[in-house]
C-alpha cells in the first residue's frame, strides 16, 4: 500500500493495520508535501494574514502572530487542545487514526512537513502508538482533542501503549533514538484539524459490521431450521418485484444457507400457513440494515480520501478557510448505521423468543425437563437487556449541537459520539447473536435425525466444539461468551 495514491480503501487501511511496514510515501506525495511546506513558509515571510498560520485560533482568529512566534503558536495549540477525558480508545483505533491522518496529510494541502509525516510513519512501524482518551470531541473544527493527544508524542509529550499498559512517550522515544520534534508554521493545526477520530470508529465499525451482517443471515437460517419454518419467503420471484439491493441479497443468501435441507423438506407441505415476521421478513429487515451499511461504507471511503483540515493551502498566494473539518457528513450515516445494527439485534431476540415458546415440536425453554430446570429462560433476558441497551444508544448524536469557541463554532456534529455508539451497539450485537446461535443449536437437537443444510450443519458443529447440548441446568453464561468469542474470531462460515 502506498500513501498518497488517489484512492485508499478501507481494506487497505486494515492491511496496514496488520502490517505497518507495507505503507510508504510515493514520490508524487513527497513532492506535494515539500511544495505545500514551501508555500506555508512563503506565506509566513509575506505580509499576508492567513488563519492558523500567522493568527490565533477559533475566536482568536483576529489576533496577528509574528513570524518569530509561529512555531510557539503551533506548540501551544497541541498542548492546549489535549484535554480529552474518559477511558483510552483501543490501541487499534489509535493506529487507524494514525493511518488515516498520514494519508490525509500526504495529499499535500496541509502545509505539514515531510519530517513530521515521516515521523508518524516511523511511529506506526515501530508500534509507538499514542494513548487517546475517548471523550472530548464535538466533531467539528475537527476531532481536536483526540487528535491533539494522538500527536503529543511528536513533541515528546503524552503517553503511548507498551506491553498492554501505558508509559510516558518521552521514554519510548528515547529508547528508539528519536528526538522530539519542533513544529513549524501551520503544522499543529494541520495535525489536529480533521475527522480521523470519527473516521477510525467508522472504519473499524464497518469492518466488524460487514461480518456481523453475514453472520446474522446464517443465524436466522439456523433458527428457521430449528423452528421448522418455511423457506418460501426467500424465493427469488418475491424479491424481484420489490428489488431493494439489500433484501435481494439477503434472500439469495438465505436460499443458499437452506439449500438441500432435509429438515425443512420434511414439513414442506404442513398446514402452517406462514411464520411470524422475525422468521418471514429476514430479507426485508436484514436487507434494510445492509443498505445502511453500504451507505456508510461509501461515504467513509470518500472521507478516507479527503483532506479535512483548515485552512487548505493551494499555493503561496492562495489558501481557503472553509469547513472540511465538519463531521456531519459521517455523523448522520453513523447514526443511521447504529440504528441498522441495533435492528439486527432486535429481530434476533424475537427469533430467540420464538424458539423458547414450546411450539411445533420444540419443548418449552428448549429443555425436556423444564420446571426443575430453567433451561434457556434467562439467556433471553440477557438478550433482551442488550437489545434495550442498544435502543437507548440509537438516539442520534448528530441531532444535537452545542456552540463552542465563543460562538465561532456555532454548529457542531457530535459525530465522535456517533462513532463510539456505533461500535458499542456492534459489541452488544455480537452477544445477542451468540444467544440466538446457542438457542438455534439446541433447537436442532429436537429435529434429529433429519439433517439441515451444509452451512447450518457446519455452524452447529462449530458451536458444539465449545458448547455441549443442554440436558440439565449448568453455567450457561460461559457458553454465551464462548460463542461470542467464535464470532469475534470470525470462525463461522458465512459466505
Amino acid at each position: 500500500m502506498i500513501y498518497g495514491i488517489d484512492t485508499f480503501t478501507i481494506s487497505g487501511v486494515m492491511e496496514i493495520l496488520e502490517d505497518p511496514k507495507k505503507a510508504r510515501l510515493n514520490e508524487t506525495s513527497r513532492d506535494k508535501i515539500l511544495k505545500s511546506q514551501q508555500n506555508v513558509q512563503q506565506i509566513v515571510a509575506s505580509d499576508r494574514t492567513v488563519y492558523g498560520i500567522n493568527t490565533g485560533f477559533g475566536p482568536l482568529c483576529d489576533v496577528k502572530i509574528s513570524e518569530e512566534e509561529t512555531a510557539q503558536l503551533q506548540h501551544n495549540l497541541i498542548i492546549s487542545h489535549a484535554v480529552g477525558v474518559g477511558k483510552p480508545i483501543s490501541k487499534e483505533l489509535s493506529k487507524v487514526m494514525m493511518i488515516s491522518k498520514i494519508h490525509a496529510l500526504s495529499k499535500g494541502f496541509s502545509g505539514v512537513s515531510l519530517e513530521v509525516i515521516e515521523r508518524l510513519i516511523t511511529m506506526l512501524e515501530k508500534d509507538i502508538i499514542p494513548v487517546v482518551p475517548e471523550q472530548g470531541s464535538v466533531g467539528a473544527s475537527g476531532d481536536l482533542a483526540p487528535l491533539a493527544h494522538l500527536v503529543l508524542p511528536l513533541l515528546g509529550l503524552g503517553k503511548v501503549w507498551e506491553n498492554g499498559g501505558t508509559v510516558a512517550a518521552a521514554s519510548v522515544l528515547q529508547k528508539n533514538n528519536l528526538q522530539p520534534l519542533k513544529l513549524g508554521p501551520k503544522e499543529g493545526l494541520g495535525l489536529i484539524n480533521g475527522t480521523q477520530f470519527i473516521m477510525a470508529h467508522a472504519i473499524l465499525g464497518l469492518n466488524k459490521f460487514g461480518y456481523i451482517l453475514d453472520l446474522a443471515d446464517l443465524t436466522a437460517a439456523m433458527s428457521l431450521e430449528a423452528y421448522r419454518g418455511s423457506a418460501s419467503p426467500f424465493r427469488k420471484e418475491l424479491h424481484e418485484i420489490r428489488p431493494f439491493e439489500g433484501s435481494v441479497k439477503v434472500a439469495s443468501r438465505m436460499r443458499k444457507f437452506l439449500k438441500n435441507s432435509e429438515n425443512l423438506h420434511s414439513h414442506e407441505f404442513c398446514d402452517r400457513v406462514q411464520d411470524p415476521y422475525s422468521m418471514r421478513c429476514v430479507p426485508q429487515v436484514h436487507g434494510a440494515s445492509r443498505n445502511a451499511f453500504e451507505h456508510l461504507k461509501n461515504l467513509t471511503q470518500t472521507e478516507l480520501n479527503s483532506v479535512t483540515d483548515n485552512p487548505i493551502v493551494l499555493s503561496a498566494e492562495e489558501s481557503i478557510s472553509g469547513g472540511n473539518f465538519h463531521g456531519q457528513l459521517l455523523a448522520l450515516p453513523l447514526d443511521y448505521a447504529t440504528l441498522a445494527a441495533a435492528e439486527l439485534g432486535n429481530i434476533s431476540d424475537r427469533r430467540s423468543y420464538l424458539l423458547l415458546e414450546g411450539k411445533f415440536g420444540l419443548p418449552r425453554l428448549l429443555t425436556e425437563s423444564s420446571g426443575l430446570n430453567s433451561g434457556f429462560m434467562i439467556p433471553q433476558y440477557t438478550s433482551a437487556a442488550l437489545v434495550t441497551e442498544n435502543k437507548t444508544l440509537c438516539f442520534p448524536a448528530s441531532a444535537d449541537s452545542i456552540p463552542t469557541s465563543l460562538g465561532q463554532e456555532d454548529h457542531v456534529s457530535m459525530g465522535s459520539i456517533s462513532g463510539r455508539k456505533f461500535n458499542q451497539v456492534l459489541g452488544n450485537l455480537e452477544n445477542i447473536l451468540a444467544v440466538e446461535l446457542m438457542f438455534g443449536a439446541q433447537g436442532l437437537e429436537f429435529r434429529r435425525p433429519a439433517k439441515c443444510s451444509k452451512y447450518v450443519e457446519n455452524a452447529y458443529s462449530l458451536i458444539r466444539t465449545k458448547v455441549a447440548k443442554l440436558e440439565d441446568d449448568r453455567l450457561i453464561g460461559e457458553d454465551i461468551l464462548a460463542i461470542a468469542e467464535l464470532i469475534r474470531e470470525r470462525k463461522f462460515e458465512v459466505n
